[in-house]
């Protein structure tokens, strides 16, 4: 009798299952290096604002520029559907939380204005900031052209999925490698979880590539498709095809690690895995500066016919400065992310961000709750453990 071949699946690991190991020399952190290059861009810190409505607006992408990291302007968002979208924001705040969606929907049936295109990149611009736009592979072609006249700085493509071949009706559909010798700005690409499609992303010659399918806060795609990949294993897996293209070319792109990451744990363990920088949503829309008015959603969200995602309430209860360099009262590491991370580099003994990839990781699912007993019992209101 023939044995039957099974589909083999491999095991992923997310941040809650992992840690990092010390190393055997330690560093101050203020000696460490954690800046980030996208092209011929340099950014202070490895952070970028994603582009989402509710978290990045041409004023809040000024404002984390001054931070020293990028915030990514969604050009399909309310930015370019209205020329004031306070009113829609607004709506789309206060409607409950059985009428959020729908409401989302009817917003961004409304047509994108290519007029406001150049006036939101200008505002951006005019504010001393780096213009780093999104928009989605359907509308890129279209879009491009309007981006690089207006003087934008970064093309983001951004999707759910991305590879670098698709197969579609068109007779010619969007070849990455086409648009980067177009468009001549640094063209960021993403979201993929695989060694493979990093690699043929990689070699189409874009800036940076984006990577993560489904474990953001406002995202439902792992609920509503089953496509995703935990964090901690897509990021390691990225990593691998950008260590395989630099020994191919010489040429270093960075990897970004996008959505799910909450605290500064989360951070490290981006980077300790192999990111280059990471791409953060739900904490950066709980700040004042925030458009969202502490509500976040995703950008699929509005989907007319599918959506895949969904409007959360973080509450507006911090800054930007505040989220990224403290001071902070917070024990939950929602707060002071760059002083978490130039920490743990310090405590790993790694000067740089790319001798921080070398950091040894364990799988530890229990680590966050090995001898913090009564840190449980405190959550839990109890006033007493049992031995």
């Amino acid at each position: 009798m023939t044995v039957p071949e099974f589909k083999q699946l491999r095991r992923a690991y997310g941040f809650d299952e992992v840690a990092i190991v010390p190393g055997d020399v330690t560093i101050n952190p203020e000696l460490v290096e954690i800046g980030l290059d996208i092209g011929p861009y340099h950014f202070d810190i490895p952070f970028l604002a994603s582009a989402m409505d509710a978290v990045v607006d041409p004023k809040f992408a000024i404002e984390f520029h001054k931070a020293g990291g990028l915030a990514v302007l969604n050009l399909e968002g309310v930015w370019t559907r209205y020329e004031n979208p306070e009113e829609v924001l607004e709506r789309i705040a206060s409607a409950s939380p059985q009428e959020a969606t729908a409401v989302l929907q009817e917003a961004y049936t409304r047509p994108i204005r290519e007029d406001l295109i150049p006036l939101r990149i200008k505002q951006i611009k005019d504010g001393g900031a780096v213009a780093a736009v999104a928009v989605t592979p359907a509308n890129t072609k279209r879009l491009a052209p309007i981006i690089k006249e207006a003087g934008a700085d970064i093309l983001v493509v951004q999707s759910t999925v991305t590879t670098a071949r698709h197969e579609s009706r068109s007779i010619e559909g969007l070849r990455f490698e086409k648009l980067v010798k177009e468009i001549e700005i640094p063209v960021v690409v993403g979201n993929t979880v695989t060694f493979s499609a990093t690699l043929e992303i990689m070699r189409t010659g874009v800036a940076a590539v984006l990577v993560g399918v489904g474990p953001g806060a406002a995202c439902t795609s792992r609920e509503v498709l089953g496509i995703g990949v935990p964090q901690v294993t897509a990021t390691i897996d990225c990593a691998a095809a950008r260590d395989v293209y630099y020994k191919e070319t010489g040429r270093y792109v960075p990897i970004i690690t996008d959505g799910g990451i909450r605290t500064g744990g989360d951070v490290c363990k981006c980077f300790a895995a192999g990111a280059d920088g990471v791409m953060m949503g739900s904490p950066f829309a709980g700040t004042t500066e925030a458009p969202g008015r502490g509500y976040h959603w995703g950008m699929a969200t509005s989907h007319p016919n599918l959506p895949r995602g969904t409007r959360v309430n973080i509450g507006v209860n911090t800054t930007i400065q505040k989220t990224l360099f403290g001071p902070t009262s917070r024990t939950d590491g929602t707060e002071n992310l760059v002083g978490a991370l130039r920490t743990a580099m310090g405590m790993c003994g790694a000067r740089t961000i790319r001798e921080f990839h070398k950091a040894e990781m364990v799988i530890a699912p229990a680590i966050k709750y090995e001898g913090k007993t009564y840190q449980m019992a405190q959550a839990l209101g109890m006033t007493h453990i049992q031995q």
